[in-house]
């Protein structure tokens, strides 16, 4: 049997920086022994039956002493029967948390030598996926929520309707005062109706929280369905909306502003949920010490997130573009 690998993460957690990350991961078994111990911190758990007892192969497989089924510690992950060396994945991570607001694919095509735009994209979609836990913690505290659009500017609307933009809407964490923000949420709607609305409310806030909206009527059930609703109509305030709801409001500015400055070329719309996972990734973890803390936390997650085709990403809307 062969013991755990947590003693490889106790004196080499994560690198600080780049000449560091070189150093420790130099080549493809490096990686390899890394992902083992995030992903089985205590020692190897068959994927089949869940014994804990197994032999690694010559071959870098793990043999379960139980099922005696053969297992890799990329199966299952977003690495499955991936093609490209595990060392070119994690340079992809790196390069994607390094950067403040990230990388795009074309650039990221430049500096990892790929030759090909596509396998970048699909790398970077394929990360992305794995920036958002779907266990993680549901907001708590003091949270604001509202709702921004998406998109190139429209004519002939007006008010909350909407033709060509994507609705997003935004939960975020506040302080007293509003001057502080912590955790956000961020998610798209096909319409942005109370039955759509009150899901993503349950889904991203905690029962009990306070949840200040404006004075929109779909908000009403709040206060039945189990929270606390601080309502406000910002007409009656005499306030401007960025006054009333200043969280919601600074998430959306940043978020536009990202879309535009980082991915200046635009975002296909049916992509735009991707992009979403990764500025709640980086806003969420905006305060972290270290941009190798950032590395770690996305292959913590990245192990433990279902593979996913290129053909499960591609759609069929590759000409309509929205602008951020």
């Amino acid at each position: 049997m062969v013991s755990p690998a947590s003693e490889l993460l106790a004196i080499r957690d994560y690198p600080a920086t780049f000449q560091q990350f070189r150093t420790q991961f130099a080549g493809d078994e490096a990686c390899r022994c890394y992902l083992e111990a995030l992903r089985w911190p205590d020692g190897f758990v068959c994927p089949r039956c869940s014994a804990t007892v197994g032999w690694k192969t010559g071959a870098g497989l793990w043999l379960c002493s139980s099922c005696r089924k053969k297992s890799s510690v990329t199966a299952g992950t977003i690495f499955h029967r991936s093609h490209l060396p595990l060392s070119t994945w994690f340079a992809a991570c790196w390069f994607v948390v390094s950067e403040k607001n990230g990388i795009s694919a074309q650039s990221l095509s430049r500096v990892l030598g790929l030759g090909s735009y596509e396998t970048a994209w699909a790398m970077l979609h394929k990360l992305r996926r794995a920036m958002v836990r779907p266990d993680r913690d549901r907001l708590d505290g003091v949270v604001e929520v509202d709702e921004t659009y998406v998109g190139a500017r429209e004519s002939g609307v007006d008010g909350r309707r909407t033709n060509d933009k994507a609705i997003v809407v935004i939960a975020v964490e506040v302080a007293d005062g509003g001057k502080g923000l912590g955790r956000t949420r961020l998610t798209i709607v096909p319409e942005a109706t109370q039955a759509q609305l009150l899901d993503f409310v349950h889904r991203s806030i905690a029962s009990g929280a306070v949840v200040r909206t404006d004075g929109w009527n779909v908000y009403n059930r709040l206060s039945k369905e189990g929270y606390r609703h601080d309502q406000v109509s910002i007409r009656a305030s005499g306030d401007l909306a960025h006054v009333v709801l200043p969280g919601v409001h600074r998430v959306a500015s940043l978020l536009k502003r990202w879309l535009q400055g980082t991915l200046h070329y635009g975002v296909s719309q049916d992509y735009l949920g991707y992009y979403l996972d990764e500025f709640t990734f980086r806003f969420n973890r905006r305060n972290a010490r270290s941009r190798g803390l950032l590395f770690r936390r996305l292959l913590e997650q990245a192990v433990v997130t279902d593979p996913v085709p290129v053909s499960e990403i591609v759609t069929s809307g590759l000409d309509r573009y929205i602008w951020g």
